[in-house]
């Protein structure tokens, strides 16, 4: 059985998760629904980043410890993770004494591997992302992600040796050994390794930034938040059975862009120096922006998941946040949007069909779902394209072609008109109906992993037709 491992960033716990979180978390457990449905082994893995210089600013403006602040919103990440019906096999935490131990322990392979050396670093550093930036790196003096100016800082730091493994990476991207996607990612950090980067730092003065892992070598420092974050997905559950997924199993790490050159540059270097094996695949996904406007706590403008679960519903919310556009674009999100999608996909779309055809089936009393040619070939062909976007990352896609089928069954309905044969030709309406029973048993297959509360709802009120014991059918999506 195939190993699988899939992964999400894990989240920084000084703010609280929007739909650009939940966006990739649900990609993921997409992912991960459908690799289950096909038996494979899949270990999906998300978390929070609890260590670094931004949580403990919050905690002192809170009047809090750190890590009550920690402890308090990893739970509002889980509680919204639930609340989007994601089932992820493991919530890390970065201030897990286990995952802190195991942090130690790899910077000391890489101590030990001389990828480790001393200097003195006299440079930028933006705290809003906890980056080391560049003259380069800056738009008018100012931090690209978060339009602020970065500290000047001078500080006596220990560095890995990036740039012994820079050539190495290249070659493993651009033989897709490192997996890179989609090509505009790939190309962009092609590009970075052609600029030449420089070594970083991996420690912080701990007079500097308090909150953070010692480093086992010096009581001074403390592990730089970015190489600990990254070694969540290296550390997992901490069981050998977990090991097993980085040994022998396919690793896939879904990210947005702005974490690009970490995840496929310094990652992939730290891994080398250790003698680990890479990741993959690293899908990268692109940006909501709302009315046309960055997600800014300053404009107000961050829309909270937990709003649109209420609103509409778990699988209501799961479909309106992934049928946007494409996985690899960035999109504009107006609210008024997520009603229309709501009535005229769900509403008017999926959940009138699944009404039309139930009520029918009872009513004429069909009790077996069976499909001729026409049917099984429109069927088979949408199940095609829809595994292969799947397994590319073409999550839209995927859907779109789930709709199309929905709008076959429709004209099928239009074309054959059940209500006329329930009058003229017994026998031809239960073939009808027959075709669009089995047509909706793979309908609800096939959304399974983007609407999975729907999905059991559709097969049970199947399963209940044919055995004439449904009752009242539900309303899937009342129209709004």
């Amino acid at each position: 059985m195939e190993k699988i491992l899939i992964t999400t960033p894990i989240y920084y716990v000084n703010d609280k998760p929007h739909i650009g979180h939940a966006y990739t978390t649900l990609a993921a457990d997409v992912l991960a629904r459908f690799f289950r449905a096909q038996n494979k082994d899949v270990f999906f893995l998300t978390g929070t980043d609890e260590h670094g210089a931004k949580v403990a600013e919050v905690a002192e403006k809170l009047g809090k410890k750190p890590q009550q602040i920690c402890d308090e919103n990893s739970e509002i990440f889980k509680k919204v993770w639930t609340n989007l019906g994601i089932k992820y096999d493991y919530f890390i935490r970065t201030t897990e004494k286990r995952h802190e131990e195991a942090v130690k322990k790899f910077i000391e392979k890489l101590k030990d591997k001389k990828s480790i050396y001393e200097k003195e670093y006299q440079g930028l550093y933006c705290t809003a992302c906890e980056k080391f930036l560049t003259e380069k790196d800056l738009i008018d003096g100012l931090c690209p992600d978060h339009k602020k100016k970065p500290e000047s800082i001078s500080e006596k730091n220990f560095f890995f040796k990036l740039t012994d493994f820079l050539g190495e990476i290249e070659k493993l991207i651009k033989k897709d050994k490192l997996k890179i996607e989609p090509e505009r990612a790939k190309n962009e950090v092609l590009g970075l390794l052609k600029q030449g980067l420089e070594d970083f730092s991996i420690s912080r003065q701990k007079e500097r930034v308090k909150w953070g892992i010692d480093l086992p070598f010096d009581e001074n420092q403390i592990v730089y938040v970015w190489v600990d974050a990254l070694l969540n997905y290296y550390t997992g559950d901490g069981t050998d059975k977990f090991k097993e997924y980085w040994k022998n199993g396919r690793v896939i790490h879904l990210l947005a862009k702005d974490i690009l050159k970490f995840h496929a540059i310094f990652w992939p270097a730290m891994l080398l120096a250790a003698e680990e094996n890479l990741p993959d695949t690293e899908f990268i996904h692109g940006f909501f922006t709302i009315n046309g406007q960055k997600m800014s706590k300053t404009l107000g403008n961050v829309i909270d998941p937990n709003n649109l679960v209420e609103k509409f519903g778990t699988d209501a919310a799961r479909y309106i946040l992934l049928s946007q556009f494409p996985l690899t674009q960035d999109g504009d999100v107006k609210e008024e949007r997520f009603v229309e999608k709501y009535n005229s996909d769900l509403a008017n779309g999926l959940g009138n069909l699944v009404a039309r055809i139930l009520t029918m089936s009872v009513k004429n009393g069909i009790n077996e779902a069976k499909a001729d040619k026409e049917i099984k070939e429109a069927i088979e062909k949408t199940k095609e394209e829809y595994g292969k976007n799947i397994e590319e990352f073409k999550f839209y896609e995927a859907l779109e072609g789930i709709w199309k089928l929905i709008g076959f069954c429709d004209r099928y309905i239009e074309q054959n008109k059940p209500w006329e044969l329930a009058k003229t030709d017994k026998k031809k309406l239960e073939q009808v109906l027959s075709n669009l029973l089995y047509a909706l048993s793979e309908i609800a297959n096939l959304i399974a992993p983007f609407l999975p509360e729907t999905s059991e709802k559709i097969k049970e009120q199947i399963k209940g037709s044919l055995t004439s014991k449904t009752g009242k059918l539900d309303i899937l999506f009342p129209r709004i």
